[in-house]
């Protein structure tokens, strides 16, 4: 898998060239790999974390966004699908729950390795549609709609220079996210859903409508806060991640 991760999509915040699993995360709406930047500290020495770098923030951010899924998996798949020959996960929270499962199908489509867990967090099941649309709302309202969701810094609002760039990035992320998916037979790798107690929107229900989405094994956890958990709860968290990811390398 070593040409892929040299990808302009691929950012590998520690190379690790003998490692058991990699796991693929996707970040959240206006995220980029850097989220991703100091896990290889917490999660077990045999992990490689490949973070996917969107385009159009960070250092893509001169590129186009992507504000439809389709494309954005398509593009995703050209790039990497071929290289997978080792065993990974994918991993992704809130939209980058989305995009990795999308991804995977795309992955099945073309034949090409198919990841051996699938780890969502903070998104309902995919077949839920989100009615909210909230990328079509105006400015003020939209940005509300994000401050709802916690995660982001009072001060970012405050500043219209550093929203004038964001804004753009936000609304083509939940754009991708705001889309109905189309029925297809369940993946065969094990999902693990997990969500914050106090996240009103992604409910225990709806985290356990994904299991609808695999053939093999489903488990579901939830941890203390709200939609960003992964930030207020991140030891916790990636804790249990990182018990998740032995599990699965100990059973390659």
């Amino acid at each position: 898998m070593e040409s892929a991760l040299n990808n302009r999509w691929i950012v590998r915040p520690r190379r690790n060239p003998q490692a058991a699993l990699r796991l693929i995360c996707f970040p959240y709406a206006g995220g980029g790999a850097s989220v991703f930047r100091t896990w290889p500290d917490a999660l077990p020495g045999d992990i490689e974390v490949l973070a996917v770098a969107l385009p159009g923030r960070e250092g893509r951010f001169r590129e186009p966004l992507f504000d439809r899924l389709a494309p954005l998996v398509t593009s995703l798949a050209d790039a990497i699908g071929a290289q997978l020959d080792a065993p990974f996960a994918i991993y992704g929270h809130s939209l980058g729950s989305l995009i990795g499962f999308a991804f995977a199908r795309e992955l099945r489509r073309r034949g090409f390795c198919s990841p051996v867990h699938l780890f969502v967090s903070g998104r309902r099941a995919p077949q839920i549609l989100d009615r909210d649309q909230a990328h079509k709302l105006p400015d003020a309202e939209f940005c509300a709609w994000l401050r709802g969701l916690g995660g982001m810094p009072d001060e970012l609002f405050a500043e219209p220079e550093l929203m004038a760039l964001f804004l753009p990035i936000l609304r083509a992320d939940v754009a991708v996210n705001d889309v109905a998916i189309e029925h297809e037979a369940p993946l065969s790798c094990p999902i693990t859903a997990m969500g914050g107690v106090d996240d009103e929107r992604v409910t225990p229900e709806s985290l356990d409508a994904w299991q609808a989405q695999t053939a093999a094994t489903f488990e579901r956890e939830m941890f203390p806060g709200g939609h960003f958990f992964i930030q207020s709860a991140r030891a916790q968290f990636l804790g249990s991640l990182g018990r998740r990811l032995a599990r699965v390398t100990a059973a390659l």
